[in-house]
């Protein structure tokens, strides 16, 4: 494949913190590509290392075959634009748009050509004379693009350009972009962590967590065929519920089994499945329906209703249908068979490198535990450590737990909670809990010495 822009394992760190860690990517020409991501993901650092404003800790990044890793940005076939438009107070409209070209010495009648064409494509033609003060936002961030794409670069980054806009200016802006970009025909590079505007604008979608890409694919493939569950709770709405996928296209979930599509996962396998809450049919309750609940909220969306409904056995589905059901109803729910994903599970339970102190020790996660002795195991020795989900015990209070640590990513399965908690030790711990935490809560860690299992190391 000929990619005008290819980033070949390129890592960054900042000291001792990995921001970026064994990144590829190959862009095509005249392809508009969203890096889509959380806050802290990495994606604003990979489009820096492309514009040229960091240097990458390793790998190379190539743009039209050449090597420009350490080639400095104003040499680079980029143009940058920014989330604060980085305008000029001092100069009109037309010397922001002109000043990249002053300093290539060009002839005044290009340069006026060449403003005038770049005024044209943003839709801003006649505010030429215009003090950049006196524009609204959406106008700012016309002519910021005006300037970036009036020196023709090869390739425009975008670094969530739209931001600060209010919802209806950030929503006419997408389509002006979308525009722009197929008007101009050159590549753009877009950062964003808005799902929605990624899926709007994009050709590919470029999915980040953590400094790795989590899946690149079409906005329909991204949406529709997430690789992992935090690909398919990142993007849109999700019910994603633990299941176990009993042979080929019949999957157990929710207490029942399901028809689904899907196939080659093995027989009574652990799976994640993905029921998007518009794919969800909900109706009077009878025969014919698949799951029975009752309606606890429904919210009017615009578009559509947005119903929560509770089933006998504990689950909870967010569904969205043009018909409501009033808060109490006994309901329905059924679902196609084409419209069940069923993904790999990323992993069944806490695995940890540890070392055996004692017989009634082990040490893993900076901290040394008690455990249950095992006659195979010396002192010593070096062992995998397994802590199932539901055994990892969260406290309020840090000085309560063995270990701390700050809660990073809630995923809602249906009847719990899976957490990923990131410790002291820089490590993750996940853990299943049907207690309530937000983003961000500092937890004190406890794990009981019978629930801690322990193995001779892998080699």
């Amino acid at each position: 494949m000929d990619y005008i822009i290819n980033v070949d394992r390129i890592s960054k760190s900042f000291g001792e913190k990995a921001v970026l860690e064994d990144i590829n990517l190959g862009i095509r020409k005249g392809e508009f590509v969203t890096i889509l991501g959380p806050s802290g993901c990495g994606k604003t650092t990979l489009l820096r290392l492309i514009a040229g404003f960091q240097t990458p800790t390793a790998g190379v990044i190539t743009i039209g075959g050449k090597d420009i890793t350490q080639t400095p940005p104003h040499k680079r076939p980029v143009n940058t634009v920014f989330q604060k438009y980085a305008l000029f107070p001092h100069l009109n409209v037309y010397n922001n748009i002109a000043f990249g070209l002053k300093l290539k010495k060009l002839p005044t009648n290009i340069i006026e050509k060449k403003v005038k064409q770049a005024l044209k494509t943003v839709g801003m033609t006649d505010y030429e004379d215009r003090d950049v003060d006196s524009l609204s936002g959406g106008q700012q961030q016309r002519v910021a693009i005006a300037r970036a794409i009036v020196n023709e670069p090869e390739v425009l980054l975008l670094d969530e350009p739209l931001a600060a806009l209010d919802l209806k200016m950030r929503k006419d802006m997408q389509m002006e972009l979308k525009e722009m970009h197929r008007s101009l025909g050159i590549t753009f590079v877009y950062v964003t962590h808005d799902q929605e505007e990624a899926l709007t604008l994009s050709d590919r979608i470029v999915v980040m967590s953590e400094g790795r890409i989590q899946q690149i694919g079409t906005p329909p493939d991204i949406y529709n065929e997430p690789v992992n569950s935090f690909v398919a709770d990142f993007i849109g709405e999700s019910n994603i519920l633990n299941g176990t996928m009993i042979k080929d296209k019949a999957v157990m979930f929710a207490g029942r089994e399901f028809e689904c599509v899907d196939e080659g996962f093995g027989e009574m396998v652990p799976v994640d499945v993905v029921i998007r809450p518009e794919d969800l049919y909900i109706f009077e309750s009878s025969e014919a329906a698949q799951l029975t609940g009752t309606v606890t909220s429904c919210i009017f969306k615009g578009v559509h209703y947005e119903m929560m409904v509770d089933t006998p056995n504990g689950y909870e589905f967010l569904v969205q249908d043009y018909h409501s059901f009033e808060v109490g109803k006994t309901v329905g729910l059924l679902v196609k068979p084409f419209d069940i994903h069923v993904m790999k599970k990323e992993r069944t339970t806490n695995i940890f490198s540890g070392k055996m102190v004692d017989d009634t020790h082990v040490q893993f996660l900076g901290y040394t535990f008690d455990c249950i002795p095992n006659e195979e195991i010396q002192s010593g020795d070096d062992v995998d450590v397994m802590v199932d989900f539901f055994d990892v015990i969260l406290q309020d209070n840090e000085e309560d737990g063995m270990i701390n640590g700050e809660v990073e990513f809630i995923l809602y399965k249906g009847d719990h909670y899976h957490l990923t908690v990131f410790t002291d030790w820089d490590e993750d711990i996940f853990v299943d809990t049907n207690d309530v935490w937000d983003v961000g809560d500092h937890v004190g860690v406890t794990i009981l010495p019978d629930k801690i299992k322990i193995n001779k190391k892998r080699n």
